[in-house]
């Protein structure tokens, strides 16, 4: 039998290895990562302006339909929410950053036989927002999507954006959107504060209708819902 101090020290070196595992685990993991992005910390950030105001980000004199965030649309429940342009061309649409704030992720996915785009973007003040189905991009963010991975058929993964860009309210993200037979904006807001912004933010998601200026969420809601669902959602009153 191994005296009891030699069996003490193999426990301790084999627990010091599994340590070590572990870490080095933690910072493969962490590699593309910095820590101080992996949590959303509320003390650390600016406070929202009460109330929150977003600016409309397109032009509500083409859009026709509005899509109801938090709602079941084919098949899936769908936390955002977005706009309709039927009477407008795909290329004629103009879509505007709504809120300061820092790309986080984007995608870059082929979908109908057309390449389509998705950004997530997180303000100082913990609102995260998401628009899907931009096709041309700006000049600010085709740089990145250079380097996102090359377009898979219906696979939107999105892939960490490590370089710190960002953009201000009002600013031209996308002049291009959905498909040339159907013209469409997905946008989803998410409250993240105190939150990690991420994880699976969806859950946070919010009614936007409220947070555009007073005359344009009168106007919003105002427009007919698209599609058979119409104006059911989980959180738009």
């Amino acid at each position: 039998m191994l005296p009891k101090i030699l069996i003490s020290a193999t426990v301790l070196i084999g627990l010091f290895f599994l340590t070590g595992v572990f870490i080095h685990g933690k910072d493969q993991l962490l590699k593309d990562t910095p820590l101080e992005n992996t949590s959303f910390q509320s003390q650390d950030s600016e406070d929202c302006p009460d109330p929150l105001v977003l600016q409309t980000p397109v032009d509500l004199d083409k859009v026709t339909a509005i899509l109801y965030p938090g709602q079941e649309r084919g098949g899936h429940f769908k936390w955002h929410g977005g706009f309709r342009f039927d009477n407008t061309k795909f290329d004629e649409i103009e879509v505007r950053a709504p809120l300061d704030a820092k790309i986080t992720d984007a995608s870059r996915y082929i979908e109908q036989g057309k390449v389509q785009f998705m950004f997530d973007f997180l303000s100082d003040c913990g609102f995260r927002y998401r628009f899907d189905h931009l096709v041309t991009l700006s000049p600010k963010l085709e740089e990145i999507a250079k380097d996102l991975p090359e377009p898979k058929v219906d696979d939107s993964r999105t892939s960490r954006v490590n370089k710190s860009v960002s953009v201000s309210a009002g600013e031209v993200i996308a002049t291009a959107v959905g498909y040339e037979d159907n013209v469409f904006v997905d946008l989803g807001v998410y409250d993240m504060r105190g939150k990690n912004p991420f994880g699976n933010f969806q859950e946070n998601a919010v009614c936007w209708f409220d947070l555009l200026p007073t005359s344009d969420a009168t106007r919003v809601k105002a427009l007919p819902p698209s599609g058979p669902e119409g104006s059911t959602s989980t959180i738009c009153k």
